[in-house]
């Protein structure tokens, strides 16, 4: 049963009021780099087992490695592509994922605290995440690969629209 005090959207992980913000393209090359920190190494490794061994079969080995990353190369433009997040009156929402998408509704009055993080490589290309916290861990969430200062911004207005509805309880 519909009401039309509440507008159903069709589609449960694109609500039809909504205005997606895209996470930066930059998560894009630092997960490459971490897949390509643990691929170049394999690859090396399984390309001296062949040669050493003299064996065709063992060839399989690297092409399979370089065929892992070429996938997960693919894999990777396509996840960042479906992160987006959603300022609302009263919530945030998250959304990620392509065959297994997810929908992550974050109300600011449930917010206990708003976390930033950058570690060493996050910020060699220039991004941040925010991490929401609630007091149910189902409902936090995480914006990955945002620019440190649309990082900054969100962790202050998620912390101030958090407060306002906290004081109104």
């Amino acid at each position: 049963m519909t009401s039309d005090a509440f507008p159903v959207s069709r589609e449960p992980f694109d609500p039809s009021d909504v205005i997606w913000t895209p996470v930066s393209r930059k998560l894009i090359g630092a997960r490459l780099t971490v897949a390509a920190i643990v691929l170049v190494p394999l690859l090396l490794v399984t390309g001296v087992i062949a040669v050493a061994a003299g064996e065709p079969w063992l060839w399989t080995l690297p092409a399979a490695v370089v065929l892992l990353g070429l996938w997960i190369s693919w894999l990777v433009r396509r996840q960042v592509g479906a992160m987006a997040y959603a300022e609302r009156a009263d919530d945030l929402l998250v959304r990620r994922g392509i065959m297994l998408r997810s929908l992550v509704v974050v109300p600011y009055g449930r917010m206990q605290y708003v976390d930033v993080n950058a570690g060493p490589l996050a910020r060699r290309f220039g991004i941040a995440t925010v991490q929401l916290h609630t007091a149910a861990p189902a409902t936090s969430a995480a914006i990955n690969g945002l620019p440190p200062q649309e990082a900054a911004r969100l962790r202050d207005r998620m912390a101030s629209r958090g407060e306002a509805r906290l004081a109104g309880l």
